[in-house]
């Protein structure tokens, strides 16, 4: 119902040299990571060697009641997952964690990120004899370790070696019956950070605001190429994949990741306040108050009223309780719903010149509401600045960005254009030489939904939904 971005994946792991209630902390931890995923969520404990797992559709809260939790009992390690599915569409067989067993023990593999060579190495796989029973990329990604692992004396000898095979963005957790084995793709474009609680138990989650929940000090991000093991001997790093540059994607910073976490060194507020800086010098407009579209697009209207010096007010209330479970209305309803998710504050905007501030336009049709309710709601202009470019091309990495021709700023043929189908009196983007101060000119990053041009070969991604269209032909 809502043309936006959706999120990707949220891994979580935990290891102990105790047994424990590690549940419960993979719970919190995917509740902080929530955000990232809102379809299905999955949690996989280990004791002494024994896999008890859960995954469902819903959100963490929906599906790990107090009941559930009890009958996941304790262990000494444990592995979670958030999800929304950015390729392999609604299928319970993606939930994660994936649990697979095999003649050299049992594993469950949590993922965030999409491959590029997937659709190759399922057929490859498929032509030995492999049985897929998702859609997903991850169980190619499973395979591929399991293949390895067959003729390899240990699970991260395996992972180093299948690695070179696996094309695209991945950052992952592997469970055995002994051992955590987190690894990140060279390009490093998804998150995944190492933390530490006071007891000793060794922390692997997609964020570092996840990390806190669980008491849990940040010790630092997994390098891109990098393996990190976690066994009873303690922590240990393989880092023969590594390579100097990094391409984090850029969207992590802009909306994804959450304000409070810190990414490759880089506060994600910081970020996103920065953007709204240089909004502001590239696009200014005379108006009386800035206002951001909730969630990402707060911290960002706080930056433009900042540098442009224009007072910074709450124009929006977000409904946190419409969950992921909110009926789909009729065509002729969709309108009026809107103003389920979001509301106008009408003493802030009536009778003002409005910036609002949001994240990015994608089909244009949200936008156009919710410059609509502020309309309604007695504005006297809109202009709408956007805290990142236009987006031009689809993502093959986890972002659930729509194909080319659905997106606005490629059929439109100026941003005056676009301005007039959304209703706003004005509209600029983010420019894409700004990217880089967003990270403080850092590191790498992706920019390839912008700009067309990917850190890595594309040719034979596919679409989102390969495998399904394949199924269903």
């Amino acid at each position: 119902m809502f043309d936006t971005i959706h999120e990707e994946c949220g891994v979580f792991g935990i290891f102990e040299n105790k047994t424990t209630n590690v549940a419960a902390s993979v719970y919190f931890g995917l509740y902080a990571l929530q955000h990232r995923g809102q379809e299905s969520c999955g949690i996989t404990v280990c004791d002494d060697g024994v896999f008890r797992h859960k995954r469902s559709d819903g959100l963490v809260s929906e599906v790990f009641t107090k009941e559930e939790l009890g009958k996941l009992g304790c262990g000494n390690m444990a592995v979670g997952h958030v999800r929304y599915s950015t390729t392999g569409g609604h299928n319970h067989n993606n939930i994660q964690p994936l649990v697979i067993r095999h003649i050299k023990g049992n594993m469950a593999l949590v993922h965030n990120g999409n491959l590029v060579n997937a659709a190759e190495l399922r057929r490859s796989f498929e032509m030995s004899g492999a049985i897929f029973h998702g859609t997903s990329d991850t169980e190619a990604i499973a395979y591929s370790i399991v293949r390895e692992r067959l003729t390899s004396s240990s699970t991260e000898e395996a992972v180093e070696r299948a690695m070179p095979y696996i094309k695209g963005a991945y950052s992952c957790i592997l469970m055995t019956a002994t051992k955590l084995v987190a690894f990140r793709d060279p390009n490093g474009f998804r998150p995944l950070c190492i933390g530490k609680t006071a007891d000793g138990a060794c922390v692997i989650a997609s964020e570092s605001c996840a990390l806190e929940t669980v008491g849990a000090a940040f010790i630092r991000d997994v390098e891109p190429g990098e393996i990190i093991v976690i066994d009873s001997d303690g922590l240990r790093s393989i880092t023969t994949n590594c390579q100097k540059e990094r391409n984090i994607c850029i969207f992590e910073y802009i909306y994804f990741a959450r304000p409070d976490s810190v990414i490759e060194g880089v506060s994600v507020h910081h970020a996103r306040l920065r953007a709204g800086m240089l909004l502001a010098k590239h696009s200014p407009v005379e108006a009386d108050i800035v206002i951001g579209v909730p969630d990402s697009g707060l911290d960002a209207a706080l930056g433009y009223a900042n540098e442009s010096g224009i007072p910074y007010g709450i124009g929006f209330i977000k409904n946190k309780y419409i969950g992921r479970s909110f009926i789909q209305p009729q065509q002729d309803q969709r309108e009026n719903a809107v103003k389920i998710k979001l509301n106008a504050v009408r003493e802030t905007v009536e009778g003002k010149r409005v910036i609002m501030i949001d994240d990015s336009i994608v089909r244009g049709t949200t936008s156009a509401r919710i410059v609509r309710l502020l309309r309604d709601a007695g504005a006297k202009e809109v202009h709408v600045r956007i805290s990142s470019p236009a987006f031009l091309h689809t993502c093959h990495f986890g972002t659930d960005i729509d194909s080319e021709e659905n997106l606005i700023a490629g059929k439109c043929s100026s941003t005056e254009e676009i301005a007039e189908y959304i209703g706003a009196d004005s509209l600029a983007y983010l420019p894409v030489d700004s990217l880089g101060e967003l990270v403080d000119g850092r590191f790498g990053y992706c920019k390839g939904c912008f700009t067309g041009e990917y850190p890595v070969d594309t040719s034979g991604a596919g679409s989102k939904n390969k495998f399904d269209e394949k199924i269903h032909k």
